[in-house]
């Protein structure tokens, strides 16, 4: 993943043992057991939460004999999610080193690590020993990497036959100035910015047959707008919970995030393919 280390200009990938802060809110220790009811308002970093998660459980038919993938991360929210809800063994890979760590801590107190195993690393390079998947999923992930052919080759690698692939992601829905791009990339790390539709051609062209593809431009746009609205309601609950540094990082990003969706800029895929 080109230049991981800017990665950390995203703010919402800076502070993220946030989550201990909102745990102790409910009366949650740093070592308690926990249960996934517990962490699914915090621990899911894409949009609709689990409802978004739901979706791709029935789709791709997960169960408790799949395999499933799950790229990038983060602190495991979705991976706890679908091995909590389905039994299925996941193996979920993330780039940077502290949130995986407190992925692995959570799972550890979910009492989850026989079926969720952590790894810490660079989907593009890292290596699998010959392990093989029936699923690959990702939410808001992808977009991060610049070289897609690179990496959909690595996908379609990891799958086995008839194995899917699942996303949602970033999109473009104009053409952007350089200006735009250069802070997108600083403040979503935004990397890959095709079209709705020249994200398509690219899974086609890259041994995936398309089964399924929805714009979630307008939902997302809807879903920014009342989290900003829901985070600056709660605004001074939250600086007593997480401190003043922590919430004015996560309101410049909601309201980046929010302003590209809100003027037709950026715009959302939710999509699944079948390896060719």
């Amino acid at each position: 993943m080109n230049g991981s280390l800017n990665i950390k200009s995203m703010n919402l990938y800076n502070n993220v043992d946030r989550i201990f802060n909102e745990l102790n809110e409910i009366g949650k220790s740093d070592s308690d057991n926990l249960s996934i009811k517990d962490l699914t308002k915090f621990d899911q970093f894409h949009y609709h939460g689990t409802d978004a998660i739901d979706i791709a459980i029935d789709l791709l038919e997960i169960n408790s004999n799949s395999k499933i993938l799950d790229v990038g991360s983060g602190i495991g929210g979705p991976a706890r999610y679908i091995a909590s809800k389905t039994g299925a063994k996941v193996t979920a890979i993330e780039l940077q080193s502290d949130q995986n760590n407190l992925a692995s801590n959570l799972t550890n107190r979910c009492g989850l690590a026989t079926k969720v195993n952590h790894l810490c690393g660079d989907i593009l390079d890292y290596d699998f020993k010959g392990q093989k998947f029936d699923a690959v999923v990702s939410w808001l992930t992808l977009y991060h990497i610049t070289n897609h052919k690179i990496l959909l080759t690595k996908l379609n690698d990891l799958l086995n036959l008839n194995g899917f692939f699942y996303t949602e992601d970033i999109t473009s829905r104009v053409d952007l100035s350089d200006a735009e791009l250069k802070d997108i990339e600083k403040e979503i790390y935004g990397k890959h910015l095709p079209s709705f539709d020249k994200y398509i051609s690219n899974l086609e062209h890259n041994g995936f047959s398309v089964i399924s593809s929805e714009d979630m431009s307008n939902s997302w746009t809807e879903f920014t707008k009342t989290r900003i609205k829901t985070y600056n309601s709660e605004k001074d609950r939250n600086i007593r919970v997480h401190g003043k540094e922590v919430v004015e990082s996560l309101d410049s990003f909601y309201n980046f995030v929010g302003q590209y969706f809100s003027n037709g800029k950026l715009g959302g895929i939710r999509i699944a393919a079948k390896k060719l």
